[in-house]
């Protein structure tokens, strides 16, 4: 490989690649830069996540669903909970179920883990959306979710670590 100031490589191909770190498909690249000095820097593009209370690298490639068998991005559990709480709402509000007790009998689980779940539905919409796409701010589980947390939504946000100030 020839140094030279600046030049960026594609570590892929071993060939010059320009400035652009983005290839044909607008997906980021491994890059190599040679500086003036002569030491390498090492771009590799990922994403690091806090999963299951440990940090999990997560590469673009698994994001766009290039590579198969790759841990999933979103929190599975807690979008399991998320469900089953819009969905045992949907059974309460329909009247199919007349009540929290009555639901915990059917689903033989108890009453305050249902009660627990359901609060799930009064979380602040953009909230929600969030959790879905996977981008919710390091470290906020299922267990932190399910604790006592505001019912104004604005609080939820500075709670849960989405606050835009």
């Amino acid at each position: 490989m020839k140094k030279s100031s600046g030049t960026i490589f594609d570590a892929r191909q071993g060939g010059p690649e320009g400035v652009s770190l983005r290839d044909g498909a607008n997906k980021m690249k491994p890059t190599i830069t040679v500086a003036d000095n002569g030491n390498l820097q090492i771009h590799i593009p990922m994403l690091i996540r806090r999963m299951r209370g440990r940090k999990t690298v997560i590469a673009p490639q698994t994001l766009d669903g290039e590579i198969t068998g790759a841990q999933e991005p979103v929190q599975s559990a807690v979008l399991q909970a998320l469900g089953r709480a819009f969905s045992w709402a949907d059974i309460l509000e329909s009247g199919q179920i007349k009540s929290i007790s009555e639901l915990a009998r059917t689903l033989d689980v108890d009453g305050s883990y249902v009660a627990r779940i359901l609060k799930l539905t009064t979380l602040a919409p953009d909230i929600v959306e969030a959790l879905i796409n996977g981008e919710e701010p390091n470290g906020l589980s299922l267990a932190k979710l399910t604790q006592t947390f505001p019912e104004d939504w604005a609080e939820q946000r500075r709670q849960f670590g989405f606050a835009t100030d």
